[in-house]
């Protein structure tokens, strides 16, 4: 009689063992889950594998990308957005789950040149005080599509954007560029 006692005993204890391994457990999915809808539908981070951004975005500098203001608002002139390659680009041999980023130029509608070292939008030089230097090689006008955009890179003489590939579909927008969280000496909103 004493045996039994000793195991009722022991089994609230193990209940609660149980029950408290569960409940952890139940956490953790819901925190997978919330991470998994949170990566794929408001924000996701992002690692810079190029220079093509320089100076704005260095080799490495790791972003976070939102995916909540095309809901509400299409992409603007100046957003750094990141795409996946459109169908020119997969073409040319680019897997269509790699990532580029570049600085939109060219909204629907807008006729975008360049000339002696200055973009032009609509007939305008636009000023850009955040390339690298201006860029060398000249392009002839070209009017955006609906429901396209025209992108360049800060770095003007070394990036692959709509000068070589064309335009870029809204639908190949993953997200914008907000903030970068590494390295810490340059952390802050983009």
């Amino acid at each position: 009689m004493t045996h039994q006692k000793s195991e009722a005993k022991e089994s609230p204890a193990s209940s609660r063992g149980w029950r408290t391994l569960r409940e952890n457990l139940i956490l953790i999915a819901i925190a997978l889950c919330l991470a998994l809808l949170i990566r794929t539908f408001v924000a996701e981070p992002r690692y810079i594998p190029s220079d093509s951004m320089l100076p704005t975005l260095h080799k490495g500098d790791r972003l976070v990308v939102e995916k909540i203001s095309s809901l509400f608002h299409p992409p603007q002139f100046g957003d750094i957005v990141v795409f996946q390659p459109p169908e020119e680009l997969q073409h040319r041999g680019y897997p269509k789950d790699q990532a580029f980023i570049k600085r939109i130029i060219g909204t629907p509608g807008k006729k975008i040149s360049v000339a002696g070292g200055k973009v032009y939008i609509d007939g305008q030089p636009i000023q850009e005080d955040y390339i690298a230097e201006p860029p060398i090689l000249p392009m002839q006008e070209r009017q955006v599509p609906p429901g396209e955009f025209f992108v360049m890179g800060d770095n003007r003489n070394d990036s692959n954007d709509s000068r070589y590939w064309g335009f870029l579909p809204k639908e190949n927008i993953i997200g914008r560029a907000v903030f970068r969280f590494w390295p810490f000496d340059r952390i802050g909103v983009i």
